[in-house]
């Protein structure tokens, strides 16, 4: 059965991103990725709902990671990023040749739609999107997560520790308002102040490296 574009993209409004944060990898593909990652296109592009949560499933996770890179810790232009690009997706998605022409394919779409979206706040304003790619022999998101690692780190413990908390273990304010027994309005100030400095840190790294 063939379903619409739009009903693609409520699947993807009615999702919650989450920031994953992982040690980059070499991203290496085996011959069964390859045609899994065909496949999976060619059902994406058929219209097969199934497999557009499979899409979204599998990559989302490492989009919303270097969405929030390339727009410089800015946690709602990441979101928004990342649902146009699957929205996209289900759109014009076609064949594909393996699993990392896949990705390469999702990652330029991020690209292009941070590009658009500097280009609306600020039309004098250039972004990560406009830059060139690195060489070849360097996986772009695979520097740009290791910026995103090194802002970590450089957070205070409890910062951090709320970061985790809430994008990693994927806590309500609530719950971690239970764990540092504070009011959840009180937790909510705190994260909002740490995810200010993440995206200070994060800012500033990536202007050095720019």
């Amino acid at each position: 059965m063939t379903i619409a574009t739009t009903s693609m993209s409520f699947l993807v409004r009615e999702q919650t991103p989450h920031l994953i944060v992982e040690s980059p990898s070499a991203n290496t593909s085996t011959p069964d990725d390859d045609a899994d990652a065909r496949r999976l296109a060619a059902s994406v592009a058929r219209g097969d709902e199934a497999a557009f949560r499979q899409l979204y499933d599998r990559y989302q996770p490492r989009l919303f990671r270097l969405a929030l890179v390339l727009g410089r810790g800015d946690e709602s232009l990441a979101q928004d990023m990342v649902q146009s690009v699957f929205v996209t997706a289900a759109a014009k998605l076609r064949r594909v040749d393996g699993e990392e022409h896949l990705w390469n394919w999702l990652a330029r779409v991020a690209r292009q739609q941070l590009a658009k979206a500097w280009r609306q706040r600020d039309p004098a304003m250039v972004g990560m999107a406009d830059l060139p790619e690195p060489p070849d022999a360097v996986k772009p998101d695979s520097v740009l997560e290791e910026s995103l690692d090194a802002a970590l780190l450089a957070m205070d413990a409890e910062e951090r520790q709320l970061i985790e908390w809430f994008y990693f273990d994927r806590l309500s304010h609530q719950e971690i308002a239970g764990q540092l027994n504070a009011t959840p309005k009180a937790v909510s100030g705190r994260l909002e102040r740490a995810r200010a400095k993440l995206r200070s840190l994060m800012t500033r790294r990536l202007s050095h490296e720019t």
